[in-house]
């Protein structure tokens, strides 16, 4: 599933006269995502005594926050800015301040992005036009 959904990304009629069937393979994926999203908003919520329409506006705030500190597009570099973040989070809530502590997630963010653009293992891509 995974060279297909590497082919499926490419989106390259190559592909199709391979026999890699891409609108499949792309419905796949999205499918799995979603799933995956209701498993953890059926989580989150069951953590919650009342359910408001803002009840998942951090926790995906904070997912997209992991997703850029590791770089857009890479799985490992996701996996080590959720690690990154949770540390980060977590000494800032002992150490500083609770209050304070998604500003300096924030603000260590907003340094890593000055520092590296593409986020901790992301790399550059040159796309011809």
């Amino acid at each position: 599933m995974d060279v297909f959904c590497k082919l499926a990304l490419l989106h390259n009629s190559r592909h199709q006269l391979m026999g890699v069937n891409v609108n499949a393979t792309i419905s796949l994926t999205f499918a799995i995502g979603s799933a995956l999203a209701a498993v953890a908003g059926a989580l989150l919520c069951s953590s919650y005594p009342t359910l408001q329409p803002t009840t998942g506006a951090m926790p995906g705030i904070k997912a997209f926050v992991a997703a850029v500190f590791g770089g857009i597009g890479s799985i490992p570099g996701a996996f080590l800015g959720g690690i990154l973040l949770g540390i980060i989070e977590n000494l800032s809530k002992a150490y500083i301040s609770t209050q304070l502590s998604d500003a300096i997630v924030f603000l260590v963010l907003v340094v890593v992005l000055i520092v590296k653009p593409t986020g901790l293992l992301g790399k550059k891509v040159n796309v011809k036009v």
